[in-house]
């Protein structure tokens, strides 16, 4: 069942947003290199702490990190420990923010120093995906015209679509209904209504879409070893259409990259 929100729960899960968006934004600035996964972790367990926010990820069926960090071919789930960043590495970053029961998530990929074109382009597309999804997101559309917003935008760059891990409904906890996945037909699934709350989410791969877990149980990594992106916000279906409640400053800035 699709929760739909009232104005009160609205309310916590922008503050939610205001402060993932805070931390999450702190722990991209931080990741250079010679900094370890680990010391991004305990940052952003303080940060959360100085906001009198907990991490929602945190023990969730059993995860053991405040964040998700994944390096280079891993694709989501990366456990933050002892990995020192390099040159030229990309790092995602996955945040779950629980403030007054009400949850925020959000991710982002960030280049470590330079890295080579190709890669760049991963970061760029995968980026611009999650903007298309969330323009789709309008009252009266399909949840299936946010998949397909966001496929269109890998089939044109080459780009391998994860299929088997995908965005997901958001309120009192970081995985409600509708689950949301990056690739499929337009006009097809639930109607979207204002209310719903939606962590949207694109991982694309530079190669292929195929995925396999290691064996620590959570890290997830492409098949054929090849860099993986992945970008997410939490969004309200507005009366007007989406509002974006996990804002980084550079959204503010630059909202689309159209």
């Amino acid at each position: 069942m699709i929760i739909r929100k009232s104005k009160a729960e609205i309310e916590r899960m922008r503050r939610a947003g205001i402060i993932a968006g805070l931390v999450i934004g702190r722990l991209a600035q931080s990741a250079r290199p010679g900094v370890t996964t680990g010391e991004l972790d305990a940052l952003a367990r303080d940060l959360l702490a100085a906001e009198g926010a907990v991490a929602a990820f945190k023990g969730y069926r059993g995860f053991p990190a405040h964040i998700c960090s994944s390096v280079n071919d891993q694709v989501v789930h990366g456990l933050p420990g002892k990995r020192r960043l390099q040159e030229g590495d990309i790092l995602s970053l996955d945040l779950g923010v629980l403030v007054q029961g009400y949850c925020g998530d959000v991710a982002l990929t960030v280049a470590v120093g330079e890295v080579g074109g190709s890669v760049w382009e991963l970061l760029r597309v995968t980026r611009r995906a999650l903007y298309c999804g969330i323009e789709a997101a309008q009252p009266g559309r399909h949840l299936s015209d946010v998949s397909n917003a966001i496929q269109v935008q890998a089939d044109a760059a080459g780009l391998g679509v994860v299929r088997n891990y995908v965005g997901h409904g958001i309120g009192r906890t970081v995985h409600e209904d509708p689950q949301i996945p990056n690739y499929g037909p337009p006009g097809k699934g639930p109607i979207l209504k204002p209310g719903m709350t939606l962590a949207i989410e694109p991982m694309f791969n530079l190669g292929g879409d195929e995925t396999k877990a290691l064996g620590d149980g959570w890290t997830v990594v492409t098949a054929d070893g090849k860099p993986s992106a992945h970008f997410e916000h939490t969004v309200l279906v507005g009366e007007n259409g989406p509002e974006i409640l996990t804002l980084l400053a550079e959204d503010i800035v630059l909202p689309s990259i159209h």
